[in-house]
């Protein structure tokens, strides 16, 4: 059956022009009123980010991953972007910092003093002060040209300032670690055997097992320095136990980030505090502990992996989905082939590396550009820009320059596989796999 159409005449279509409206005689004109349009408000950019963040400290729990950043990672919530951004450039502050001018007195520890490095790398704004200082060492003995001492500064204590903790919603203890650099970090990277972390002397817990380089970094301290600072662990466990007490009448929470190496250490400092109850209190009452990891490799089996989900440490993981570095150690020995449809354990299970936590998968540079799948400075540019397609890279380049220079300064005789791991961790550093 055909449509049927109505056709109006075209005199119809016109609109007529409206007669003015003439004044009667003894009628005064008055003239129109308008109504006030109300003029616009402009606002600042900074006033646009506090009014975006100010939200934040009514749901900073979820934010922290109390429920495991359930519908915030996908699509990625705003205000969570803004958060592990803030954090990934405290983690770059170490970068910036890091000193390595063999003609420095500084030379592989931090360039400024504390209260002024975060000003100096451009941070003067966060909102946190540095409290302490954090130096590592691992159990590798290597003889270098200046000096006999090989703890080297690795990484950073802060809380978060009165008025930053109106902000937040809480105090904020914040631990930072820097990736590889140093030749002895290279070796302890290499070091991938499983061995039980053995952090609390009161329960073992031998199913629970991390490699051994990440242990040694975190555990050892340098008896041969006079002044030493102690191991990595003992230098955060003081600290932070320290500002706990200090802020104990008030909402807290304790976040740790890091970089590749770093946040090896991150995840091992976070396991370390919550198995020891170092976040807990008499009353029941339990400070949050959060790990922000960039680029980050695995860390320990999955008895580890368990026993950190069981402690309620919460884990985001920040991977480039081309970065080689998250699927080491464990390239083939990982948590996708330790089951057989998930039902029936592999003899060989326990001795699996796991990923801890969520993940958060970003796509950026295809592997003809290897050098940038791996920079912490790239990573955050994304977040940043989430559209763009290229990344201005500098700071980090130069970085990984100077610390294969180091590299290649440091002769290291006596062993004589000592060679091929320089070369290959030459490699891999001028390809900013770690």
């Amino acid at each position: 059956m055909a449509s049927s159409t109505v056709s109006m005449p075209k005199q119809h279509l016109a609109l007529r022009k409206p007669r003015p409206c003439r004044p009667r005689p003894g009628m005064s004109v008055a003239a129109p009123r308008r109504t006030p349009s109300a003029a616009p408000v402009l606002r600042s950019r900074p006033e646009r980010a506090r009014e975006a963040t100010s939200r934040l400290a009514s749901v900073w729990r979820k934010i922290q991953g109390a429920d495991d950043w359930n519908d915030l990672v996908q699509p990625l919530s705003p205000l969570l972007r803004e958060e592990i951004v803030r954090y990934g450039e405290f983690v770059m502050a170490c970068y910036k910092a890091f000193d390595l001018d063999p003609a420095s007195q500084r030379y592989l520890s931090c360039k400024y003093g504390k209260r002024r490095m975060l000003e100096e790398v451009g941070l003067e704004s966060s909102g946190y002060e540095i409290t302490k200082y954090i130096y590592a060492t691992p159990d590798i003995s290597i003889p270098m040209q200046h000096g006999t001492c090989c703890g080297r500064w690795i990484g950073y204590v802060a809380v978060s300032s009165d008025e930053e903790v109106r902000r937040l919603g809480r105090r904020d203890v914040l631990v930072t670690f820097r990736g590889t650099v140093t030749s002895t970090e290279w070796i302890a990277n290499f070091m991938s055997s499983l061995r039980p972390a053995n952090l609390d002397p009161h329960d073992p817990r031998l199913d629970v097992k991390v490699e051994s380089g990440f242990l040694s970094l975190y555990t050892s301290d340098d008896s041969t320095c006079r002044f030493g600072q102690g191991s990595c662990r003992e230098q955060l466990l003081g600290e932070v136990s320290r500002l706990i007490n200090k802020y104990q009448d008030e909402e807290m929470s304790i976040t740790l980030a890091g970089h590749s190496m770093g946040s090896a250490l991150a995840l091992l400092s976070g396991y370390d505090l919550a198995e020891l109850g170092l976040n807990r209190f008499q009353k029941q009452r339990e400070i949050p502990i959060t790990v922000y990891s960039f680029g980050g490799p695995r860390v320990g089996n999955t008895g580890f992996k368990e026993r950190c989900e069981e402690l309620g440490v919460k884990v985001l993981r920040v991977v480039n989905v081309h970065d080689p570095v998250t699927k080491l150690p464990g390239l083939f020995m990982n948590e996708h082939f330790r089951a057989l449809g998930e039902t029936y354990q592999l003899p060989w299970s326990c001795s699996c590396y796991a990923h801890v936590g969520v993940e958060l998968a970003l796509d950026f540079f295809k592997m003809q550009n290897p050098a940038c799948v791996h920079d912490l400075g790239t990573y955050i540019g994304l977040l940043k820009c989430p559209k763009m397609v290229q990344v201005h890279k500098e700071g980090m380049v130069d970085l990984l320059a100077k610390a294969k220079m180091t590299l290649r300064k440091h002769k290291l005789p006596g062993w004589p596989w000592q060679d091929a791991a320089m070369q290959v961790g030459n490699l891999v550093q001028s390809l900013g796999l770690i």
